[in-house]
């Protein structure tokens, strides 16, 4: 499974590079901010949404620490989908946030 940082995902953002971002936290997680462009599907919906996701495309997993999205990247690259792990999640963000 391919990863990133927190401080690459950001610097590629910041260059203005576009990421398909997929933010696995729960609701009141995400009300607490999320990365601007990201799509929220909550971990134990990933299963049900997935048909929703291109194949053709890459996607940024995110969650609180690294832990839930790395499950669901890895979930995600068993059904044939590109993924990418960003470790330290968002309690290592410093970006902006919606």
């Amino acid at each position: 499974m391919k990863t990133m940082t927190v401080k690459e995902v950001e610097q590629k953002l910041g260059a203005g590079e576009q990421f398909n971002i997929i933010d696995v936290r729960e609701v009141d997680e995400v009300k607490e901010g999320k990365i601007p462009s990201a799509i929220h599907i909550p971990l134990g919906l990933i299963e049900f949404r997935m048909h929703k996701l291109d194949k053709n495309k890459e996607y940024v997993m995110v969650c609180r620490s690294g832990n839930r999205s790395g499950l669901a990247a890895r979930f995600l690259e068993s059904k044939g989908f590109s993924v990418i792990n960003m470790l330290g999640g968002m309690m290592n963000w410093v970006g902006p946030t919606e």
